[in-house]
């Protein structure tokens, strides 16, 4: 099959649609609202997902989504700085780990999703 992708959007829920929303915005990326229960967070044109005012336990505690960021070591700093991990009661921040493949850190958002922050070798 061959086509022209120019984007892969995730959909993803929230337990407090409003909080997601206003930590997502504080984390840098911009909202655009769809419907009263729905917005498209992005962190740039192209990249970016559907957040949800819904939630479903066993479906966000098994969603993931990872980032590539170009250098790891100023995100995670930035990550520590803006101190959501102090703001909202679940977000946690995971420190930078090395794998074969390259390195890491994770945050967990206020509903419980998966954030990977990483970079390439």
């Amino acid at each position: 099959m061959k086509h022209a992708a120019k984007s892969i959007r995730a959909f993803i829920g929230a337990i407090n649609f409003e909080e997601s929303r206003l930590f997502y915005k504080e984390l840098g990326f911009e909202e655009s609202p769809i419907s009263k229960n729905m917005s498209y967070i992005r962190v740039s044109d192209n990249l970016g997902f559907y957040l949800q005012d819904a939630y479903v336990e066993d479906w966000i505690n098994n969603s993931m989504l990872f980032l590539e960021v170009d250098d790891v070591n100023r995100y995670w700093k930035e990550l520590q700085s803006l101190g959501l991990h102090l703001r909202y009661k679940n977000v946690k921040l995971t420190p930078i780990r090395e794998e074969n493949w390259g390195r890491e850190c994770f945050m967990h958002d206020p509903s419980g999703v998966l954030w990977h922050f990483g970079e390439f070798y």
